[in-house]
């Protein structure tokens, strides 16, 4: 895909697309630079032209050991062209939980190239919830941001019982990116969610964390 494609692709869904021009070589060896063979299967949420793709394999994780999720009809089809081993699922990413990936079988790490800073908060909890549903306890999620702190809020990290560590970025990106490793905190907390119709639609999730121990569930909400 050219770069005029792309550019084409961010005028038709800049949500989705998130950026002018496609990720870097130099963001792409940041972001995937704790895989190794051991975090086969891999997850990759949004992975557009490749890029990051073309890293994860580098990194020892076998093509075919690759799922990859993508939403975009253009960019689906030429991952399938290009990498005709892995597992290319046109879906929206939030909705991880409802497709079948590796045979049940959880993966050692999600990459993830989608904008998370341009999505309803809503979305967020919902493509995360999903992608640690996926995840061995011991996975990583893996996350890039042009932002200036954690491109997930700290109360959304608290209600999953999820940690943002810093592990990296580059310059030489267009613009420059930072990139952030989220894993749990605890084997104790689960996760409830709220049923209330007025709750799901809201751009501000609420959820419950409720401890193994049996606690009553803290529920906690994001400032409007």
């Amino acid at each position: 895909m050219s770069a005029l494609s792309f550019f084409r692709a961010w005028l038709a869904d800049p949500r989705r697309v998130g950026a002018l021009v496609p990720s870097s070589a130099a963001l792409a060896d940041a972001i995937t630079a704790g895989l190794t063979p051991g975090s086969a299967p891999v997850i990759e949420l949004g992975p557009g032209t490749g890029v990051f793709t073309r890293s994860i394999i580098a990194r020892g994780i076998p093509e075919h050991r690759l799922a990859l999720i993508e939403n975009g009809a253009e960019f689906a089809d030429k991952l399938q062209r290009e990498f005709p081993e892995a597992c290319v699922h046109r879906m929206d990413a939030t909705r991880l939980k409802h497709v079948d990936l590796f045979g049940g079988e959880r993966a050692g790490a999600v990459v993830s190239g989608i904008p998370l800073l341009l999505l309803p908060l809503k979305n967020v909890v919902a493509l995360l919830d999903g992608a640690f549903d996926r995840l061995r306890f011991d996975g990583a999620f893996y996350q890039f941001t042009y932002g200036p702190g954690s491109p997930i809020p700290h109360s959304i990290l608290d209600c999953l019982g999820l940690s943002a560590t810093r592990i990296g970025g580059t310059f030489a990106n267009l613009p420059p990116a930072s990139v952030y490793r989220i894993s749990r905190r605890s084997p104790q907390t689960t996760i409830e969610w709220s049923k209330d119709p007025a709750i799901l639609t809201s751009s501000a999730p609420v959820c419950a964390a409720r401890t193994s121990r049996g606690q009553p569930p803290i529920r906690r909400r994001d400032p409007a």
